[in-house]
C-alpha cells in the first residue's frame, strides 16, 4: 500500500539543517512529524506543494527574542517572525521574563520592554505555561527565566544593592520551581541597572538551581565594550560554578573605541570552550536596540527613538535632531523622552561579520515586538542572513547559514527533534527562494515583510503564506530543554 501523507512538498532543494550538502527530494508530513524524505513519487497527500527546485529548510529558530508577551497575542503579533520563516522563539532573555512575577505598578526599565504592569500577571511559570497550553501560540516557545524579574520580586524593587543570602535563596527557589514547570534556563542582564549591582556570587547562588535540571545559563553580559573580556571571564566562571552550559547573548564589541576587538573575544571564547560548553548568538546588524538610557548616550553613537511614553509621536526620530530642536544636550533630550526605547548605532560591520561567521554563532533577532518604531531586525533578521550575508557577500555557504539558524540552535538549546529535516523530526518547515530571499525592513521603514519566504509550517500546519499573511493556525507549543 502506498504512503499517504497530510502534506508532501515535492521537488525541493533540501537543506536539512545539519550543515550537510543540499540535495533534491520530497518531504512527506503526517500530523506534526516528518514521515518520509526522498523520492515520494509513489506517495500521495491531502495537499501537495510543488517547490520547483526552491529551498526547503527546517523552520528557523530565533535564538534570542523578547517575545514573552507577543506569543500570547495571536497570529498578527507574530507575523514579524513567521514571515521570516521562524517557527520557534527563545523568550525570557537579558534577565527579562514575563513570569514568575506579578506587578502592580509600571516595571522599571528594561522590564517595561514587555509592557506595563498589566502584562506581569503570572505568579508562576506554571501559570504562563498553562496559558500557552490553553491558548496555543502560533510558533513554538522555549522559555528562560529572567534574573531581573526574580530580583525585583525578591528585593521588593530595592535593586541598587547586592541581594541578601535570604533574597538570593528566594530567587533560587523561584527559579527551581519554574524549571520544574517547563522553563529551560536562567538569563541575566547584568548590563542593566536592576541587575548591575548583583555581584558574581549572587548570580551563582541563584543559578545553582540549574544544576539539577541541566538548565542553560544565558547572559547579556555585564560589559560588551571596554571590559568585554572580563565579562566573558565572569560568564564562564558562573557556568563552571553551577555546571551549566553557557550562551552569550548577542555577542558584540560595542562603542567605537572597541571596534575590531572580536579578534580578541572570539579566541578567548574558544579557549574557554576547551573546558566547558559555551556558545553565542548574534544579530546581523551593526546597531542594537534597547531602552533609552540618558546616562549612556554619546556624541559619537547616533541614537534613534523607537518609542516614548511622554512623546509617542517622536518614535523614529534621531535623538540628535530632537536635542538640537529643543536646545538641549543629548542627555537632557533623552531624559525628556523617557520612559523610551532606542536604536544605538554602536558596532562595526567587520566585527558583526567576523562574529557571525564563527562556528559557534547562532542567529537571534533580539527584536522588540512592542516598539512602535522597531529596529528592522524584528522583521528582517533571517532573510538578511540568507540573502545579504550568504548569497550576496558569500560570508558562508547557504548550508552553513541554515545550520546557524536551525540544527545548531536546536542542539545548543536541547530542542529534541527540532531544527532538522529527517524522518521522525517535527514538521517545522520553511520554503524559500534562494535567488530572491532578502530583508526589506530598514531603519527608516522597519515593519516590512521580507521577500522570498514562500510558506512557513509549524508542527505540520501552514502558518504563513507569502502574499496572504498569517493563517489562523495556532500550532505552536511550549518546548522544554531535552524533553519530547
Amino acid at each position: 500500500m502506498s504512503l499517504r501523507c497530510d502534506l508532501i512538498v515535492r521537488d525541493a532543494t533540501i537543506f536539512d539543517g545539519t550543515g550537510a550538502n543540499r540535495f533534491k527530494g520530497d518531504v512527506g508530513v503526517s500530523g506534526d512529524r516528518i514521515v518520509a524524505v526522498g523520492d515520494l513519487g509513489a506517495a500521495s497527500a491531502d495537499r501537495e506543494v510543488l517547490a520547483g527546485g526552491r529551498a526547503l529548510a527546517p523552520g528557523f529558530i530565533d535564538a534570542h527574542t523578547h517575545d514573552d508577551r507577543a506569543v500570547l497575542c495571536g497570529p498578527s503579533c507574530m507575523l514579524c517572525k513567521m514571515s521570516q520563516g521562524a517557527t520557534t522563539v527563545v523568550i525570557g532573555n537579558c534577565g527579562i521574563s514575563l513570569s514568575p512575577v506579578r506587578m502592580t505598578s509600571r516595571p522599571v526599565p528594561p522590564l517595561d520592554l514587555l509592557g506595563d504592569e498589566s502584562w506581569f500577571s503570572f505568579g508562576s511559570f506554571g501559570e504562563y505555561a498553562e496559558r500557552l497550553a490553553n491558548d496555543p501560540p502560533v510558533v513554538n516557545t522555549f522559555a528562560l527565566i529572567g534574573h531581573m524579574s526574580l530580583r525585583v520580586e525578591a528585593m521588593a524593587g530595592d535593586t541598587q544593592r547586592a541581594a541578601t543570602e535570604r533574597e538570593a535563596m528566594q530567587m533560587r527557589q523561584r527559579l527551581a520551581a519554574a524549571l520544574a514547570e517547563g522553563a529551560s534556563g536562567f538569563s541575566t542582564g547584568l548590563y542593566y541597572p536592576p541587575n548591575m549591582m548583583a555581584p558574581t556570587d549572587e548570580v551563582i547562588a541563584v543559578a545553582e538551581a540549574l544544576r539539577a535540571t541541566g538548565g542553560l545559563y544565558v547572559t547579556h553580559m555585564r560589559d560588551e565594550s571596554r571590559d568585554v573580556l572580563l565579562s566573558i571571564e565572569e560568564t564562564l566562571k558562573i557556568g563552571r560554578a553551577v555546571d551549566a552550559p553557557v550562551v552569550i547573548s548577542h555577542h558584540k564589541c560595542s562603542m567605537p573605541e572597541n571596534f575590531g576587538r572580536s579578534v580578541e573575544t572570539l579566541p578567548f571564547i574558544d579557549e574557554g570552550a576547551k573546558h566547558q560548553k559555551v556558545d553565542f548568538d548574534v544579530y546581523p546588524y551593526p546597531a542594537g536596540s534597547t531602552v533609552l538610557m540618558p546616562e549612556r548616550v554619546r556624541d559619537d553613537v547616533p541614537v534613534r527613538v523607537t518609542w516614548s511614553v511622554p512623546h509617542p509621536e517622536l518614535a523614529g526620530r534621531l535623538l540628535a535632531d530632537l536635542a538640537r530642536e529643543w536646545g538641549l544636550s543629548l542627555k537632557q533630550a533623552a531624559e525628556r523622552l523617557t520612559p523610551a526605547g532606542a536604536i544605538y548605532y554602536q558596532m562595526d560591520e567587520a566585527d558583526v561579520q567576523r562574529i557571525m561567521a564563527h562556528p559557534r554563532a547562532m542567529i537571534g533577532s533580539d527584536g522588540l515586538p512592542h516598539d512602535s518604531f522597531p529596529h528592522p531586525r524584528l522583521w528582517g533578521t533571517f532573510p538578511r542572513v540568507l540573502g545579504h550575508y550568504s548569497r550576496d557577500l558569500g560570508l558562508f555557504s547557504l548550508e552553513q547559514a541554515v545550520h546557524k539558524m536551525t540544527g545548531r540552535t536546536a542542539s545548543v538549546f536541547g530542542m529534541v527533534d527540532r531544527g532538522v529535516i529527517r524522518v521522525g523530526a517535527y514538521a517545522d518547515l520553511v520554503l524559500f527562494d534562494p535567488a530572491t530571499v532578502r530583508d526589506v525592513a530598514t531603519y527608516e521603514d522597519p515593519a516590512r515583510v521580507s521577500d522570498g519566504i514562500i510558506e512557513t509550517w509549524v508542527n505540520g500546519q501552514s502558518a504563513y503564506v507569502y502574499g496572504k499573511g498569517a493563517t489562523d493556525a495556532r500550532a505552536g507549543r511550549l518546548i522544554s530543554r531535552n524533553r519530547l
